[in-house]
């Protein structure tokens, strides 16, 4: 008989935590472990305000699939018993790693992946002051960032980028508008950005609010984030955007992640691969698919005050696997 338990978590941040959205000095998040014949699957989950989500919601919506859970659902049986988000992501990573446990091997042997050495992950820059977001910059570079995402809004836009890349001239650069850009004038804004070499810019305008994305080419990537959540959404994309942001939490898993991976490729779309705030047993999860992906931002556990096992080992710039 398989087991199932729920634990609500909540994990202090090292430092504040902002975007245009606003401030985070701590996260919650949701474990799911699964134990069975004595072999033990677990998954993490970040329930996210944004797209009404609760600790409390997601707890409910797991409460709900315990005796099917208990039963032995299958990870096939799970995407249609709970619909994408937080709540199904931690459930289908938990089997993920129940079954691969079961068959006595590594997440990566029971996906037929072979994993590499490592991966380049962002290191993000909080929404801060000129002078704040530079030297943060200038701190990452030190420690050996090879890329770095510039949270942003309204303000200041050209210019903080301007001071970052002066202190990171040698570092990949992608920024993250989340939302805020509505009224300004992309066309020319991109083309400012690309001469600082910005590699891409992820969610300008307002999801649902973003057909002007369509009416220019764009100078530089533009990557959909908030207006991506799983495999359904991406044939409408095309046009307006150049890159899907991959989220486990926003897709309902490491299923449904994988196969946003090959209807992008159908569609001509680019990947990246980006998280909620979390601990390690979160951004591990993700690395199968991180592998597929042209950027990747899975930096959750720098950003707290202690991560949690499986402990991956953030330096010089990259995740060590």
């Amino acid at each position: 008989m398989r087991q199932m338990q729920i634990e609500t978590v909540e994990l202090p941040l090292a430092r504040p935590f902002s975007i245009s959205r606003g401030t985070r000095t701590a996260v919650t998040v949701i474990r799911v472990t699964l134990e069975e014949r004595g072999f033990i699957g677990r998954g993490e989950c970040t329930p996210t305000a944004h797209y009404q989500e609760t600790a409390e919601s997601v707890s409910q919506q797991l409460q709900a699939v315990r005796q099917a859970v208990e039963n032995g659902i299958t990870i096939d049986d799970l995407q249609r018993l709970l619909p994408p988000g937080s709540a199904r992501n931690a459930l289908d990573c938990a089997l993920w790693r129940l079954n691969a446990a079961l068959s006595k091997q590594t997440l990566w042997q029971y996906l037929n992946i072979q994993p590499p050495q490592s991966v380049i992950t962002a290191e993000t820059l909080s929404l801060d002051t000129l002078s704040n977001m530079a030297s943060m910059a200038q701190d990452a570079v030190s420690r050996g960032a090879l890329l770095l995402k510039i949270k942003l809004d309204r303000d200041l836009i050209l210019e903080k980028v301007a001071a970052i890349r002066q202190v990171a001239p040698n570092v990949t650069l992608i920024v993250d508008a989340n939302e805020a850009w509505s009224g300004l004038d992309l066309d020319s804004l991109l083309k400012s950005l690309a001469a600082y070499h910005v590699a891409m810019v992820e969610q300008p305008l307002p999801a649902g609010n973003d057909a002007a994305l369509a009416d220019f080419a764009h100078a530089i990537p533009v990557c959909a984030d908030e207006s991506c959540h799983h495999r359904g959404d991406i044939a409408g994309l095309r046009g307006r955007y150049d890159m899907i942001n991959i989220k486990l939490d926003k897709c309902g898993g490491l299923t449904e992640a994988l196969a946003m991976v090959e209807e992008a490729k159908q569609h001509g779309l680019r990947l990246m691969m980006g998280c909620m705030l979390g601990s390690s047993l979160a951004m591990e999860a993700a690395l199968p698919v991180a592998i597929c992906a042209e950027h990747v931002d899975l930096d959750g556990p720098i950003w707290l005050a202690a991560d949690s096992s499986p402990y991956l080992t953030y330096n010089l710039g990259r995740i060590w696997l």
